[in-house]
């Protein structure tokens, strides 16, 4: 059986506690987890499910980052993503300035144009190119807004400070996805718009779903559908209404609340037959296909793989989906094939992940710890699994 990598999730939380001068029972009892499935993830062998690093980063009294090493700046130097980083931390601080000296904006119609397109290459996972133009865009639309204030001027501005925490959460900078979503929520206020004020709570559930706080989770899922109840009815509402349910259902699922979670997805799966895909609609990739992949996610999050690598086999994702959506679903569809022991597979759809979206597979913790187990997990390692391990840093 091949060794794990040194330097893997496992490895970090092994350090940590005994930095903490913790038995891994002591850990197990502090997280209220299984002592087994501790000794599996820090021998590398069972990836670190999100719930799991939750549990444990509250344990250790670190945050979720640390355990999986985020951000990666071996491979974002290799990448020249890390440059990036600090002219969208520059173009954030420009909010409350004014207009940006020397900066002509343009037309309107032309900005929010560029920030759809934006979004657009978001979601087709072209993240060093959406990054390299983001803070330039920021600039022109916070000297717009503040020349020729309007709601839709405000709105566009909205959509690129979501862009931003796209690109900061994709890459591994929590600080910095923390900031876009502050702004995220300045603007929604200047354009009075409660349905980007709903979308925020769905976006800030995300980040609480990272640290596995459910209580914390549910508070802003039931704030966010609040905000939308305030909203004009019609499909935008409904589709932000959808996508807050799916959010919901993995919190509950994280919780293992699992008929709460299924009951979320049901909802969802209800809206998303009225509204029909609707990826366009502030490109939240709400559509029936989206319920489908939510639910084979939120089975792995309640411990259920088998079940989910089943439900997997099911689903049919179109031609044209995007393809941030397409790899995450294969990263989750590989994690829940480990899991069954099912290596010849799991390290297919892993491929298939890569394949997909290189840039955000490569950055994805749970892809890299399910990398991990693979190695661990397969006596004899393949040339496609080493190629792969060496490519994600593992």
């Amino acid at each position: 059986m091949s060794k794990p990598n040194s330097d893997h999730t496992g490895k970090r939380i092994a350090n940590l506690r005994k930095l903490r001068r913790l038995t891994q029972i002591q850990l197990a009892d502090q997280a209220l987890i299984s002592h087994s499935l501790l000794s599996k993830v820090e021998q590398g062998v069972v990836p670190a499910s999100p719930s799991l690093l939750g549990a444990l980063s509250r344990a250790l009294r670190v945050p979720a980052t640390d355990l999986v090493g985020q951000p990666y700046l071996t491979e974002l130097r290799q990448d020249e993503l890390d440059v990036l980083i600090q002219p969208i931390r520059d173009a954030l601080d420009l909010y409350d300035l004014g207009p940006v000296p020397g900066v002509q904006p343009g037309t309107l119609a032309e900005l929010h144009q560029k920030s759809e397109e934006l979004c657009a290459r978001m979601r087709q996972t072209d993240l060093k190119r959406v990054a390299s133009e983001l803070p330039a865009m920021i600039a022109k639309v916070t000297t717009f807004c503040y020349l020729h204030p309007s709601d839709a001027a405000w709105r566009t501005l909205t959509s690129l400070y979501r862009t931003a925490y796209d690109v900061a959460t994709k890459l591994g900078y929590p600080d910095l996805s923390v900031i876009a979503l502050d702004r995220l929520e300045w603007t929604a206020q200047r354009a009075s718009d409660p349905v980007w004020a709903g979308i925020r709570q769905y976006l800030r559930t995300l980040a609480y779903m990272r640290s596995s706080l459910p209580a914390v989770g549910q508070r802003l899922i039931e704030t966010g559908f609040a905000h939308l109840a305030q909203a004009p009815t019609g499909r935008e509402r409904d589709v932000a209404t959808g996508q807050l349910h799916l959010g919901a259902a993995v919190v509950a699922a994280r919780g293992k609340d699992e008929a709460a979670a299924l009951l979320h997805i049901d909802e969802a799966r209800r809206i998303a037959a009225l509204t029909g895909p609707a990826d366009e609609v502030h490109w939240l990739s709400f559509s029936p296909t989206n319920v489908e992949v939510h639910h084979v996610g939120v089975l792995v999050d309640l411990d259920q793989p088998g079940e989910a690598v089943e439900r997997a086999h099911g689903v049919r994702i179109p031609d044209d989906w995007p393809r941030s959506r397409v790899a995450h679903h294969y990263s989750e569809v590989a994690r829940a094939e480990l899991l069954t022991g099912k290596t010849d597979d799991a390290l297919a759809s892993m491929l298939k992940a890569r394949k997909v979206a290189p840039q955000q597979t490569r950055y994805h913790p749970t892809s890299r710890d399910t990398i991990s187990g693979l190695l661990s997990a397969r006596r004899s390692v393949p040339d496609s699994l080493t190629n792969l391990a060496h490519w994600a840093g593992v």
